[in-house]
């Protein structure tokens, strides 16, 4: 008989309430192996892939792909990999109970999508009472949730928390139990040779056909031992990575045609939230022109792989944060979260829309390591790869489309955090340079800040900061 349990939508951070499937990799009743990837989930952020836990077969596919589903609602019936019975199946799907383990957003009344629910064979057996957990039993609360999804009888369980409380692990532990060790067969017989060296040696040597004539021990009287059998064995090459391609064009809509195109869950997130943000939260706008020749001429110095100036800016943001703090903070209704490290939010344009990777303490890191830093978070973030901690939290944001030959704009803040540095292209301008008039490349900096929190004068020494420290490039 087949051991049956619910494929539900995973919760990957706080603030997740629903995922969006992208696509199943796997087709009903097709075993799969542990490890292959089932399905790719799309949040308002990144798109992860759920791979096996261990071998078994989707009996029942529920989720269809493109629809929304809030966080532990049924998606599919997981077998162990043997036949199941479609009365069971059925009978499982008409029982499940979600955990409620999301939250509704605010100000978003766009309800998730209706969950389709195949109705119960009328020819299904009646579903068995599932066993009451008594009140004196200790047991977590995902425990309990999962020992009543599965229907355990947790009386029988030995709990291995603190005071013998029954964690999650003994739930999953009692509806999966760990099999037994499959023999594979005896290890290869140490084939008699001349050479002295240690028993462990001869049997990686074989394993890993390395002729230990070829070898130099290292050990007392020349003896060959692992390690010398270990520094033998080839590297395997690095893996290629793949680039990551570029967004591809929209194809052209024809004269005199619409297209209408449904928005991804990251396009509501971002729609929902700018929209809050220029609703509630007061900005002010601070300009300022700085020149940027000095800038340019160093990162024109550095040999090899050069960072981008939007590194120097990081870096630059990140020294005046932390002699401004006033506006290195977060704003949480009533409170003002100040923090010691400058943790910088960079606006990165993906195909499906704005996505923020964080510079963590960027305060302590050099150019060059935030250049290194920054293109693996926006590989990953182009990708859809972002790990939930690249992307939560941040104390101060930058959006730079300098690169796309915009002049000026002023950018909406990312709330929780207090302010945000626009940057635009650097472009000849005449400036007074010690009573000389000089045409040298100049940026266009603006800085949005809540005013809630940031007074006029704090933004103005943050820009004076930043416009030193750009203007002296050496200091970073």
């Amino acid at each position: 008989m087949a051991k049956l349990k619910p494929f539900t939508m995973p919760k990957w951070g706080i603030e997740m309430s629903e995922g969006t499937i992208a696509e199943w990799q796997v087709a009903e009743n097709q075993p799969f192996a542990k490890g292959t990837v089932l399905t790719l989930i799309e949040t308002d952020k990144i798109t992860n892939e759920v791979e096996a836990e261990a071998d078994g077969r989707f009996v029942r596919l529920i989720a269809e792909a493109g629809q929304t589903y809030p966080v532990g609602a049924l998606l599919a019936v997981l077998s162990d990999g043997g036949e199941a019975d479609p009365a069971e199946i059925d009978a499982l799907i008409a029982g499940f109970k979600p955990v409620d383990a999301s939250f509704a957003a605010d100000g978003d009344d766009a309800a998730p999508a209706p969950q389709a629910q195949p109705a119960p064979s009328p020819a299904a057996t009646p579903e068995p009472a599932a066993p009451t957990i008594p009140d004196y039993v200790a047991i977590s609360p995902v425990a309990r949730a999962k020992a009543e999804a599965a229907r355990i009888d947790v009386t029988t369980l030995t709990g291995s928390g603190r005071s013998g409380r029954i964690t999650a692990q003994d739930v999953d532990a009692a509806i999966d139990p760990p099999s037994a060790p499959a023999l594979v067969g005896v290890l290869p017989a140490t084939p008699p040779s001349a050479v002295f060296a240690t028993p462990m040696a001869r049997r990686v040597a074989v394993l890993h056909d390395v002729a230990l004539e070829t070898l130099t021990g290292s050990g007392p009287r020349g003896r060959v031992r692992k390690a010398d059998v270990l520094a033998a064995i080839p590297a395997p090459a690095p893996a290629a990575v793949a680039p990551v391609p570029l967004a591809a064009p929209p194809a052209p809509v024809a004269p005199g045609e619409v297209e209408i195109l449904p928005m991804s869950s990251m396009r509501r997130t971002i729609a929902r939230r700018l929209t809050e943000a220029k609703q509630q939260i007061p900005h002010f706008y601070v300009r300022r022109r700085v020149r940027a020749d000095r800038l340019l001429a160093l990162r024109a110095a550095v040999q090899g792989q050069r960072p981008s100036i939007n590194d120097y800016l990081i870096k630059a943001c990140a020294l005046a944060l932390m002699e401004v703090p006033q506006v290195n903070i977060q704003v949480h209704g009533q409170e003002i979260h100040r923090f010691g490290n400058a943790d910088i939010a960079v606006a990165v344009a993906t195909e499906k829309g704005l996505v923020t990777p964080i510079v963590r303490a960027a305060d302590d890191l050099s150019v060059a390591q935030i250049a290194e830093a920054m293109t693996g978070l926006a590989q990953r973030a182009r990708s859809g790869k972002l790990k939930t901690e690249e992307f939560s939290g941040g104390s101060f944001s930058l959006s730079n489309l300098g690169g796309f030959g915009v002049e000026q704009f002023d950018a909406i803040i990312n709330p929780p955090q207090g302010a945000i540095l626009a940057v635009g292209t650097a472009r000849p301008e005449p400036i007074d340079d010690d009573g000389a008039i000089r045409i040298v490349p100049v940026l266009h900096l603006s800085l949005s800040c809540d005013h809630r929190a940031i007074d006029g004068a704090d933004a103005g020494r943050f820009m004076a900061a930043l416009a030193r420290l750009i203007e002296a490039p050496g200091l970073l």
